[in-house]
């Protein structure tokens, strides 16, 4: 296993990358992933340095955020902490596999992926989701919500990406679907918490926006 100072150190390179970060792709959001693959590792098993790495640099070379090709920024960060090529190649392997791509989406083929892939879905529903959500789509410009404008669905991945939709159509095209494609017992067992209070909230949201709850004004 792997040393904690060896940990440390990767996740302050991790942290400069996320500096001023305010798409909800933060360090912070790092750790928490960290912290949730490791719980769930705990009840699954799995391969827990192959979790720990892939769970910090699941984010490193992002599409959204950075222009990087074959996971340069990983596979830097990896090769600087004297990483062996063979958990290089394993630990690519995970990242490579847990994005969200509409209908082209995959589960992972192996369990350290599975793992985690849940750990990114689980911060991306509930309360912290929600934040998350909106978080991007005020930097990336996006309304808030347009009673015009219908969800999409049964995107490809290529149209997902491209997709310009707004935050509330967001929850549909993706948020409300991941408790559906949690791979782990653990995982489906908080999603559905998480899940039921995106349901909650998205009520209230429309009850404020229709106005249909002025009575308790």
């Amino acid at each position: 296993m792997l040393s904690e100072d060896v940990y440390h150190s990767i996740m302050d390179d991790v942290a400069s990358l996320f500096v001023n970060d305010s798409s909800g792709h933060d360090i912070h959001h790092t750790k928490r992933v960290h912290d949730s693959a490791v719980t769930i590792q705990a009840t699954e098993g799995g391969d827990i340095d192959i979790i720990r790495l892939a769970s910090l640099l699941h984010d490193a070379d992002d599409r959204k955020l950075f222009a990087t090709e074959n996971y340069s920024n990983a596979r830097s960060i990896m090769v600087d902490h004297g990483i062996s090529e063979d958990m290089q190649d394993a630990v690519i392997h995970v990242i490579s596999q847990i994005s969200f791509k509409g209908k082209d989406t995959i589960a992972p083929d192996t369990l350290e992926g599975m793992i985690v892939q849940d750990a990114d879905r689980l911060d991306a529903i509930g309360a912290i989701g929600i934040g998350r959500a909106f978080a991007y789509g005020g930097k990336a410009g996006r309304a808030m919500y347009d009673p015009k404008e219908h969800h999409k669905e049964g995107m490809s991945e290529s149209e997902y990406y491209s997709n310009e939709g707004t935050t509330i159509n967001h929850f549909y095209e993706k948020l409300l679907l991941l408790k559906d494609m949690m791979n782990t017992e653990t995982a489906k067992r908080v999603a559905e918490h998480r899940h039921s209070f995106m349901e909650g909230f998205l009520k209230e949201f429309y009850d404020e926006w229709y106005g249909t709850n002025q009575a308790n004004l």
